[in-house]
């Protein structure tokens, strides 16, 4: 019999392959995490970007699918010192007119900020908003029979469609479309497309369920915490560990690959069979990310007062103009006018910034790999809501799709979510497979955002690949 050294090891520390090694060491296994960069977090991870005491998220910044994931909820995370702020408001989206739409984690609240499309806003999100702590763990889950089939189909009726469709359907007033548009676009796919309502309506549902929190601190506190649990159940992490070769790991039962497809080619190759190797070349990458840290002098001035009371604000103005920035960059253009996302954490998190300063958070997406400079447009557009805004900056930091990259290869040209979003590959990532975790090679799997549910961080992906290693391998 071989000896091996490890029953698993997970390559890749961001949060699903902690919450694989987790599981794993749960089940008393001797777990081996390995990390190419200096720390533990992939896109969960916080660094001074601009000037000393002013702390950044260099990636995801806001966390609502952290405190919904079902996995999550189970782990003594706040014992080891995670602790999340809830904003009065999870978004604000400003408009032209000097207001903001208020997602709230009251639906009735929300609604009456909708204008006549109140009570279609009800209509749409109150059942499902109320449940929404059952129905999570069917979406947040790979392709099969639901453990709730009643609210799964009725998400499934509602979400299983493009954005544009359900605001046609449900919204005639621009408030409600342009809140609904906002949501969506964090699918990062043209808001024509199925299933760009699915993104939009999880928003809004984790948003009324669960509101969108963030860690006191900074994002890297949830890989802290992560870290911090696994090596208190006999886990072992090591950093600076970049893998090239399969082979150069120690011996080990079972791998696990918080990394994407491109990269298990590279790193897997001889160990691949060539059908399904081709069928990984043929993966999608969806768009880029262009983002830009903020040290400002004072808040944001947002004209719609309503803003300061969120942690994101939806940057971008109505449906209209919101679909085609995100139809652009489906087509390879740059959108002079781009939806910017905006996390202001720094008004609800004093450990963000000295003191009477604050941070800013923002992004745009742009077509994967693009090269483009979108500082001019990102600031063009917060200017646009928040005039005097370029007057409060004391410095900035930006990161292009290939700045984002280096600091973490799973973000191939940009992208964040570990592959397009797209209906093809929504539940049969990274191919179509009755199994999407096992890899056709013994004992290895994969676990991250390429594989179901996609990308966001929750956990649930390396959950889902560790709970069908240790059933296929070890039970």
């Amino acid at each position: 019999m071989k000896n091996y050294q490890y029953d698993a090891i997970v390559i890749g520390s961001g949060p699903n392959g902690l919450a694989a090694a987790i599981y794993l060491a749960q089940r008393k296994l001797s777990v081996l995490v390995v990390e190419a960069a200096g720390e533990i977090g992939g896109g969960t991870r916080s660094a001074e970007l601009t000037l000393p005491g002013f702390t950044h998220d260099i990636c995801s910044a806001i966390h609502p699918l952290a405190i919904v994931s079902p996995f999550f909820q189970t782990l003594p995370l706040r014992d080891f010192g995670l602790e999340f702020i809830q904003p009065a408001a999870s978004v604000a989206h400003p408009l032209d007119d000097g207001t903001a739409v208020l997602l709230k984690s009251s639906v009735e609240e929300t609604a009456a900020n909708l204008g006549l499309d109140g009570t279609s806003y009800e209509r749409l999100v109150t059942v499902l908003a109320r449940n929404f702590g059952v129905l999570a763990s069917d979406i947040l889950a790979p392709l099969g029979i639901p453990s709730n089939p009643f609210f799964m189909g009725a998400f499934g009726l509602k979400g299983m469609t493009s954005a544009k469709n359900l605001v046609d359907h449900y919204f005639t007033e621009p408030r409600a479309r342009a809140m609904f548009a906002g949501n969506a676009a964090h699918s990062m796919i043209p808001l024509e497309d199925v299933p760009s309502a699915a993104y939009g309506l999880v928003l809004l549902l984790t948003a009324h369920a669960v509101g969108w929190g963030f860690p006191r601190g900074g994002a890297n506190k949830i890989a802290d915490a992560l870290g911090a649990y696994f090596l208190s159940l006999g886990g072992k992490i090591e950093t600076d560990f970049e893998v090239k070769n399969i082979d150069e790991l120690p011996a080990s039962r079972v791998v696990l690959f918080d990394i994407t497809p491109r990269q298990i080619i590279k790193i897997t190759a001889h160990r691949l069979p060539d059908a399904y190797r081709k069928r990984l070349e043929k993966y999608k990458y969806g768009a880029g990310v262009f983002k830009m840290d903020f040290a400002l002098n004072e808040p944001i001035p947002w004209k719609a007062k309503q803003c300061f009371e969120a942690g994101t604000v939806h940057v971008g103005g109505t449906f209209e103009e919101i679909a085609e920035s995100e139809r652009a960059h489906a087509e390879g253009k740059i959108s002079e006018t781009p939806f910017v996302l905006v996390a202001q954490n720094s008004l609800f998190d004093t450990t963000r910034a000295p003191e009477n300063k604050h941070t800013a958070w923002a992004y745009c997406h742009v077509p994967n790999g693009a090269t483009a400079d979108m500082t001019e447009q990102i600031e063009n557009q917060i200017e646009r809501f928040a005039p005097g805004f370029r007057d409060c900056i004391l410095a900035k930091a930006v990161k292009s799709p290939a700045d984002l990259e280096k600091h973490n290869a799973n973000y191939i040209g940009g992208d964040i979510n570990g592959g397009a979003g797209i209906l093809s590959q929504l539940f049969t990532r990274p191919v179509a497979k009755i199994n999407p975790y096992a890899i056709p090679s013994k004992g290895l799997y994969i676990c991250s955002s390429s594989t179901p549910p996609g990308g966001g961080v929750h956990g649930m992906c390396g959950y889902h690949a560790a709970k069908s290693a240790f059933e296929r391998e070890f039970s």
